[in-house]
């Protein structure tokens, strides 16, 4: 269990979560339509930060986007009064494309922008002095920061965290979702019958986090959970199988009459939504009043998981469930309370569930009150197989095997000969085939029998340059105006998590899948990450370590298994 302390939220709607709060409360959104934006021919709609808006944020020497992130972190530190500069302070940068407006297909400055440099600068400037982790695991990134937050200062590494979720929209994103088929020109309309997609928006938001409460009415995070679908990288599962799992693990069999709401993703997406409900309804939460925000704010990414716990808390201390902006008619088949009008409400527990690319689900479940959760105590690890793999290079176990390849050809030739049976290899960015291919000479070191369905098994990868060959790949379908292709394809590796969600596809792995970008390689602190994941009662082992891809002739794996001792 930990304590909020602060929190800040940033949108086009406010600067403050009062700000945000009573713009929801009014039912306002800034939810625009534009045309010809960022040379896009599409049109959209999307929740932008005006040019006034973003000059009031700019920080001398930071980015537009490191500039939100440390405004709003700022904000919250600025009411938290407490000292962030010795080794207990933890920054928790949670993001899916940072910087990626800035990117020009130069190797030499791009390797300048990626997610973790921007962390480290902007941790710099807020004083802290620990080196930051970021988190980039697709739309439920802000839920798993603070899932992060949750363990690591469980286990006692940190005392206090400030955990920031931002991200700003630019022609990459638009353009990407846009391939996808997936962005609604006109405004969202979440579970609605007449839903036609998702609007992008522009947000930061920051809670300050510690191991213990600063006063007595502080809110606190009992419990966090992440599973995976195991089914698509794009698509959820129809049974809303990893949504599930995770409602029933933060629950943990407690009963859910005292649950206040619980506030979904709700992105007006056709699949998302339907699966949220069908999640919901297994989970035999039916009867609990279920929200989305989407309609006020659009979809915020890296942002979303932030801002929406922390506006379900402002709901919460004002008696409040606020209503579904652009809801009207159920539009889905699972028994779901939706309604598009505020609820009064005298309860104080709620969950937040969250879903994205790469089959990943999180949740959290926060309380006002102080109910006695038993926090697992993490195991003893050790390592019982490891494979490292370099263009050059590939040992197993210590032992070094020859080669005849070298490069990204290496890795098809070690398909060919040790694997040969999933052709959907070949559609793979660099990085998924990579962890792939790492992965399945890993497990081949175990024996037994393989692609047996679990939820045991956790898959949490670390790496410095994020997604950046397939970033690179596609800025080039929609740097041409005149040969402008949005690569649905390509787009959708543009996210480093996708690797783990391959993962656990082919296995059938319904566990944890995380992703998280440093620095610098420190396996010291990857080593506690993992550590600290085994405080989740139901992994009992896994599949860890570096993967780092930054082009076909400059990679590196080095995977292992890490199970209970």
């Amino acid at each position: 269990m930990i304590f909020r302390i602060a929190d800040n939220i940033t949108t086009p709607l406010g600067e403050t979560t009062a700000e945000n709060y009573q713009a929801l409360k009014a039912g306002r959104s800034e939810l625009k339509h534009y045309e010809g934006k960022w040379g896009i021919p599409q049109s959209f709609t999307a929740s932008l930060f005006t040019d006034e808006q973003t000059q009031k944020h700019a920080v001398e020497g930071l980015t537009r986007f490191e500039s939100l992130a440390y405004s709003s972190a700022r904000k919250a530190l600025d009411q938290a009064d407490i000292d962030v500069s010795g080794s207990q302070t933890l920054f928790i940068l949670s993001t899916t494309k940072a910087n990626v407006e800035l990117l020009t297909g130069d190797a030499e400055a791009d390797a300048k922008l990626t997610p973790a440099d921007a962390a480290k600068k902007i941790a710099e400037r807020l004083g802290i002095t620990t080196e930051p982790i970021v988190v980039c695991n697709a739309c439920i990134s802000g839920v798993a920061a603070i899932v992060l937050a949750l363990r690591l200062l469980d286990a006692g590494v940190y005392s206090q965290a400030v955990v920031c979720g931002a991200d700003v929209q630019c022609k990459f994103t638009i353009s990407g979702f846009q391939s996808l088929m997936a962005v609604s020109e006109t405004e969202c309309r979440p579970f609605d019958l007449e839903r036609l997609g998702l609007n992008l928006g522009e947000a930061a938001g920051t809670l300050v986090l510690s191991a213990s409460p600063k006063s007595a009415d502080d809110w606190c995070i009992q419990r966090g959970a992440i599973r995976n679908d195991a089914f698509h990288i794009s698509s959820p599962s129809k049974n809303g199988e990893g949504a599930k799992l995770a409602l029933d693990a933060v629950l943990c069999g407690d009963a859910a009459d005292d649950l206040a709401l619980i506030n979904a993703h709700g992105t007006a997406t056709m699949f998302n939504d339907q699966m949220e409900s069908i999640a919901i309804q297994r989970a035999g939460l039916s009867a609990v009043p279920v929200n989305g925000l989407k309609g006020y704010f659009g979809h915020t990414l890296g942002a979303a998981g932030l801002l929406e716990t922390i506006l379900s808390m402002a709901a919460i201390d004002d008696h409040t469930i606020i209503g579904t902006r652009g809801f009207e008619d159920y539009g889905v088949s699972g028994k779901i309370q939706l309604s598009s009008q505020h609820i009064r409400t005298d309860k104080t527990r709620f969950i937040k569930m969250i879903s994205g690319f790469g089959g990943c689900n999180g949740t959290v479940i926060a309380d006002r009150q102080r109910i006695s959760t038993q926090v697992s105590q993490a195991p003893s690890l050790q390592i019982s197989h490891k494979v490292r793999l370099t263009p050059n290079l590939l040992e197993i176990d210590g032992e070094q095997k020859p080669l005849k390849e070298s490069g990204s050809q290496l890795l098809t030739a070690l398909y060919k000969t040790h694997v040969g049976n999933y052709p959907k290899f070949y559609k793979m960015d660099g990085l998924s085939k990579l962890g792939f291919i790492a992965s399945e000479l890993l497990l081949m070191q175990e024996g037994g029998e393989r692609f047996v369905a679990c939820e045991d098994r956790a898959v949490i990868l670390f790496n410095h340059s994020s997604s950046i060959d397939a970033d690179r790949k596609y800025l080039e379908s929609i740097a041409d105006a005149e040969n402008y292709f949005p690569s649905p394809s390509i787009f959708v590796y543009t996210l480093p998590n996708i690797v783990t969600g391959e993962i656990a596809m082919r296995n059938g792995w319904h566990g944890e899948t995380s992703f998280y970008i440093m620095p610098q390689r420190n396996d010291a602190l990857a080593w506690k990450t993992i550590e600290a994941s085994l405080a989740d009662p139901s992994t009992q082992s896994v599949v860890g370590g570096w993967l780092d891809y930054q082009d076909d002739q400059h990679f590196e794996a080095e995977l292992y298994i890490a199970k209970n001792s």
